[in-house]
C-alpha cells in the first residue's frame, strides 16, 4: 500500500502542526508586546524644546537669578548707550531715565569730538603700550609658574606653593598699592635700607618712565595665581602614560615638557590669549586711578581713567559714553579676530567655527 506524502502508515493524516510565525508576523507580535513609549525625539536626532524644558527645569531654576542679574546690570545698561548720539542733560528733566527723551540729537557729533581730542588719543596710546607690555611679561609667567608647581613631586609643597601664590588674588587694590609703596617707595623698606648703608634711595613710585613697568609688576603679583590654577587644572587632565611613553623613547625632562606638557596646555592657552585680547581696551581702572596723582595724568591716564574724567568729573556724560561705546565695538573686534585666528591654527577658541 502506497503511502501519500504525510500519511501515517494506516493511512490517516496527522492532525494539521502549528505552523510557526513569519518574520513579518513575529515582528508584529514583538512590536505589539513592546510597551510603547512616547516619541520624544525628532526625526532629527534633537530633543524637542518641551521635553528639554521639563527635563532641566532645577538647573533653569538654579540659574535663573544668575541670569537675571546678568540682564539687569550687563545688558539692560546698553539701551543707554544711545545718549552718544545726543547731547545729553541729566537735569532737562525729573529724573535721567526720562531725561534721554527730551535730550536733543547730534548726530556723530561726539565721535567727532573724540577724533579731534589730543588727550584721547594719549590714554589710547597708553593703553595699547600698557597691553602689549602685560600681555609679552604677564601672560606667561602664570605657564612658567605652573609648569614649576607641577614639577614639585611632593603634594604638600605643591599645595603651600600654590596658596601662597594665589593668595594676593583676594587683595584689593589698595592694599596692593600700599604693599608696594611700602616696599619701592620713597619711605620704603628697600629706600629706608639703602640710606642707611650710605646709598641713595629712590622711588620707584612715582617714577613716571618705569610707571608701565610698575603696573606690570602689580598684576602679576596680584593676579598670577588665578593663572596658575587654571593651568594646573589643565595639567591634571594630562594622561601618565603620555610621559610614561616619552620617557620610555629616551625623552628626558625638557623633551616630554616641550612634546606633552605644551600641546596639552595649547587649546587653554589659545582660549585665554583671545580672551585677554578681547579685554586689550580695558588694561585697569582702579590701579590706575589710586596711583594718578604720584605719577602724573600723561603716564596713568587710560581709556578707563579717560572715560570717568570726562563723564563722571566732567559730567560730559555723551562723550563719555561715545568713547565707551567705541572701546567696547573695538574690543569685540579683538575677540572676533582672535578668535578666528586660533581656528587657523586648529585651536577651538572661544566659540567653534
Amino acid at each position: 500500500m502506497s503511502l501519500t506524502a504525510g500519511s501515517r502508515p494506516d493511512g490517516t493524516r496527522p492532525p494539521a502542526a502549528v505552523e510557526e510565525p513569519t518574520a513579518a508576523v513575529g515582528a508584529a507580535v514583538a512590536k505589539a508586546r513592546v510597551p510603547r513609549k512616547t516619541s520624544r525625539v525628532s526625526k532629527a536626532g534633537k530633543v524637542p524644546f518641551r521635553v528639554r524644558l521639563r527635563r532641566d527645569r532645577a538647573l533653569i531654576l538654579m540659574t535663573l537669578p544668575v541670569i537675571l542679574l546678568l540682564l539687569l546690570f550687563n545688558y539692560v545698561p546698553l539701551l543707554g548707550n544711545v545718549v552718544a548720539f545726543q547731547d545729553y542733560d541729566p537735569y532737562i528733566s525729573s529724573n535721567g531715565v526720562t531725561a534721554i527723551f527730551h535730550s536733543p540729537w547730534v548726530g556723530v557729533e561726539q565721535f567727532s569730538r573724540m577724533v579731534d581730542d589730543p588727550l584721547f588719543w594719549g590714554a589710547a596710546k597708553n593703553t595699547v603700550l600698557l597691553f602689549a607690555l602685560q600681555l609679552v611679561l604677564f601672560f606667561p609667567i602664570p605657564i612658567a609658574l605652573a609648569l614649576l608647581i607641577n614639577s614639585v613631586i611632593r603634594p604638600r609643597v605643591r599645595a603651600v606653593a600654590q596658596a601662597i601664590m594665589y593668595l594676593p588674588h583676594f587683595f584689593s587694590w589698595v592694599l596692593v598699592v600700599t604693599v608696594f609703596q611700602q616696599i619701592f617707595g620713597g619711605a620704603g623698606i628697600i629706600a629706608q635700607t639703602l640710606e642707611d648703608h650710605g646709598w641713595t634711595g629712590f622711588d620707584l613710585m612715582t617714577n613716571a618712565s618705569l610707571f608701565k613697568y610698575l603696573v606690570t609688576a602689580q598684576a602679576v603679583w596680584k593676579d598670577a595665581g588665578w593663572g596658575i590654577i587654571v593651568f594646573l587644572a589643565a595639567l591634571a587632565a594630562v594622561s601618565t602614560d603620555l610621559y610614561e611613553a616619552a620617557a620610555m623613547d629616551g625623552a628626558g625632562r625638557w623633551r616630554r615638557m616641550w612634546h606633552v606638557t605644551l600641546p596639552a596646555l595649547r587649546p587653554v592657552i589659545a582660549l585665554l590669549l583671545v580672551l585677554r585680547v578681547g579685554d586689550a581696551l580695558s588694561v585697569g581702572f582702579e590701579q590706575f586711578l589710586l596711583q594718578r596723582d604720584a605719577v602724573g595724568v600723561g603716564a596713568s591716564e587710560v581709556l578707563d581713567t579717560y572715560v570717568w574724567n570726562m563723564g563722571i568729573q566732567n559730567g560730559d556724560f555723551s562723550y563719555a559714553a561715545a568713547v565707551g561705546l567705541v572701546k567696547g565695538a573695538i574690543g569685540i573686534c579683538l575677540v572676533l579676530g582672535a578668535n578666528k585666528f586660533a581656528h587657523l591654527l586648529g585651536e577651538q577658541g572661544v566659540y567653534q567655527k
